[in-house]
């Protein structure tokens, strides 16, 4: 039977086909026909932001703690551009949305029309794909498409630009497609390949699992059959920032997270492998520290969706291309069906240094009666919410890394975080799409004063929803991660990393009609937690720490796996010291 309707019904049907049931956005004239459906319809939620970038984070959050597909509507121009930052932390962590946008009257476009901006063009860079749709025959069934490239293969942002007069235009709608899309990814690995690593994985007596976001990504599925196989071979697994969760943290065979300002352990046995298997991570330059000293005595392996990520920045000895849930699934068959092989005298050496490098407290910090140290704000967080139907959000900087440290995740999309591009004032919108998602649920957003102010305004988005996101600031009132750069690598000049004004988080918070608590005395820390999590409503947590805490284990630009600075290292270095 045929159904005729507008454009912009097409987009609401559309969504309520690919099971979409929270969209995030902001309106503007050339969206209007679009929100106009949107008001006479019940099935789908729209969340109205404070502004576009928020959408996206929100629609990030959304994605990433669901596994479903993150869905924003912004209007033309501005509305736009403003999603440009979300758009590029979506394409760098490889999130799933869509991003629905307005555009000036196709008769109209490039006569420089009031909030006329070149869309697809700007957001090319920085999109898995987009569309300027200009014949409304072709709009529905190119919303089907675009949930199908923005989910499939390695993920993405996609945007789908609509001019106001397609959206008012009337045309056949074209059912969710049947029809085989010219996008299909390879999911499954090659046999021989997987043959291959399983031979290389019997003879290993140093081996490692080097995990990252692709596991998550994968779904469910695929952290169960990595747990399976970590708990199969004995082999030691450690993490990218962005894989947390996908082993859990309470696992004996957990390192930690490795990188930049990962754990001793974890980093050691990077470089001290003779297999290192990559599954579903990027070699991101926060992992591999120097290149050519990166994990230098190792057989190379690495699994991953996405063909151009493989020799890209390390060339390896083996890749293999595919899902990765489907290629864990083959390597335990083959394993398996090979007689479980494992070069046990080896292992039992590789776990007895691996042992060693643990017993050097890479975590350690020294105490204080007086002031809240910001590790043991995280450690306080951690021991008064575990067991809880927790989601963690972040922002980026020294807090992001001291969470990631001291928070332990047991299972996957618990963890939002801003990965690849660090963007400041991710982790406040994305908080709110988590708790949209999950209306029951603790929700909190660990957070540095400086970053969340980049968001702030998502309190009154917070309030009109009931979302009781919990806003844990640690406030040192510097630019933390700039200002330990600038310590340690500029000769303590601290040009720009504090700001002068600051508001009373307590005030603002009550200036829109949520919660604020403070906290300074380490005392009175575990009681104002609790408040915090015993309150059904929004709250901005004003934890005031440490002003000048370093966050380590640091790999200093330059510096390969084995070369990590440690807090007692930290005063030699600055002076100009060479480390052992």
């Amino acid at each position: 039977m045929s159904r005729q309707m507008t454009g912009a019904k097409m987009v609401v049907q559309a969504l309520k086909d690919q099971g979409v049931d929270t969209i995030f956005g902001y309106p503007g004239g050339a969206v209007l026909p679009i929100y106009d459906e949107i008001f006479q319809q019940s099935e789908i939620t729209h969340v109205l932001v404070r502004h576009e970038q928020a959408a996206i984070h929100a629609a990030e959050g959304y994605a990433r703690s669901t596994g479903k597909v993150g869905v924003a509507l912004v209007t033309s121009g501005p509305g736009a551009t403003n999603a440009v930052t979300g758009l590029t932390d979506a394409l760098m962590d490889s999130i799933p949305i869509v991003v629905f946008s307005g555009q000036v009257p196709t008769f109209m476009i490039g006569s420089d029309a009031f909030q006329e901006a070149d869309t697809v063009g700007i957001t090319r860079p920085c999109t898995k794909h987009n569309w300027l749709v200009k014949d409304t025959a072709q709009l529905s069934g190119t919303i089907h498409e675009a949930f199908h490239i923005a989910s499939s293969g390695r993920p993405g942002p996609v945007l789908i630009d609509i001019p106001k007069d397609v959206q008012f235009a009337t045309a056949e709608y074209s059912e969710k497609t049947k029809r085989k899309s010219h996008y299909q990814p390879q999911v499954k690995g090659s046999i021989e390949g997987i043959n291959d690593l399983v031979k290389l994985m019997e003879k290993s007596k140093r081996p490692i699992f080097y995990t990252g976001g692709g596991v998550i990504n994968s779904g469910p599925a695929a952290s169960q059959l990595l747990r399976e196989l970590v708990e199969a071979t004995g082999f030691p697994i450690t993490s990218t920032l962005m894989g947390l969760g996908a082993y859990p943290a309470s696992g004996d065979k957990w390192l930690g997270m490795l990188g930049m300002h990962g754990l001793y352990e974890a980093n050691m046995a990077m470089h001290d492998c003779d297999l290192m298997i990559n599954i579903g991570a990027r070699f991101d330059d926060r992992i591999t520290g120097r290149v050519d000293a990166f994990s230098p005595k190792s057989k190379k392996v690495h699994i991953d969706i996405d063909p151009s990520s493989i020799n890209k920045v390390i060339h390896v000895d083996l890749g293999i291309i595919g899902d990765v849930a489907h290629v864990l699934e083959d390597i335990l068959k083959v394993w398996k069906s090979r007689g479980r092989v494992t070069e046990k005298e080896g292992l039992a050496k590789w776990w007895t240094q691996i042992n060693e490098w643990r017993k050097i407290d890479c975590l350690a910090y020294t105490g204080s009666e007086k002031t809240i140290k910001p590790q043991y704000a995280l450690q306080r967080l951690e021991e008064l919410t575990k067991g809880m139907d927790r989601y963690i959000t972040t922002e980026v900087g020294q807090h992001q890394m001291w969470a990631a440290q001291f928070l332990g995740f047991e299972d996957p999309n618990r963890w939002m975080t801003s990965g690849g591009l660090g963007t400041m004032g991710y982790g406040f919108p994305a908080s709110i799409g988590v708790q949209m998602a999950h209306r029951d649920a603790l929700v909190i957003n660990v957070a540095g004063e400086a970053s969340w102010l980049m968001n702030m305004q998502e309190m009154g988005t917070a309030m009109q929803y009931r979302l009781p996101v919990k806003q844990f600031i640690l406030n040192n009132e510097r630019l933390g991660m700039v200002r330990q750069w600038q310590e340690l690598l500029h000769g303590e000049r601290y040009s720009s990393s504090w700001s002068e004004s600051l508001p009373d988080f307590v005030k603002l918070a009550e200036a829109f009609g949520a919660k604020g608590i403070i906290c300074k005395d380490p005392a009175d820390l575990d009681d104002a937690i609790m408040e915090m999590i015993k309150h059904d409503g929004p709250v901005i947590f004003d934890c005031l720490v440490e002003k000048h805490e370093n966050c380590f284990p640091m790999i200093p630009s330059g510096k390969p796996h084995n070369e990590m600075l440690l807090a007692a290292d930290a005063a030699a270095f600055a002076s100009g010291a060479t480390l052992v």
